[in-house]
């Protein structure tokens, strides 16, 4: 599989949609599964994208989760509409949340989404517009 021949996989988010949240992720660590991709590569492109998942669920207007699997890397984009990320510097720091009590009180926003995509990607950007639009970029190597 060569960049022409690249996987790509896009996934809509919905805003409050906790009851299909996590879905995506699930698919794409399935079809990595089922292309025999190495297990902590899986691991890392779960998590990313379960946490990328889960900030728009909960964030954002909804958005989508795009994945392009190549043999050498896996890119994850994760974009949404508004509101944005005032600090995103502030967004990155772990604990840090602007999360809802209502959404704490389910068990989520405890403010490491950010931190945890960062931390399980080889390349991590994110920008964002206030009351616009947050991209996330990740890029997980399967072989270097």
């Amino acid at each position: 599989m060569n960049e022409k021949n690249s996987i790509k996989l896009e996934y809509e988010i919905l805003q409050n949609d906790f009851t299909r949240a996590g879905e995506a992720s699930s698919n794409i660590k399935k079809i990595l599964k089922q292309l025999g991709i190495e297990a902590k590569i899986v691991r890392k492109v779960a998590i990313a994208t379960y946490e990328a998942e889960m900030n728009i669920v909960i964030h954002s207007y909804g958005g989508i989760i795009k994945v392009i699997i190549t043999e050498q890397y896996i890119d994850i984009y994760a974009i949404d509409k508004g509101p944005g990320i005032k600090d995103i510097e502030l967004a990155m720091k772990e604990g840090y949340s602007t999360a809802p009590n209502h959404i704490r009180e389910l068990g989520f926003g405890a403010g490491m989404g950010l931190p945890n995509m960062k931390r399980c990607s080889d390349e991590f950007n994110i920008e964002s517009t206030p009351n616009g639009k947050t991209e996330v970029y990740m890029r997980i190597y399967i072989s270097k």
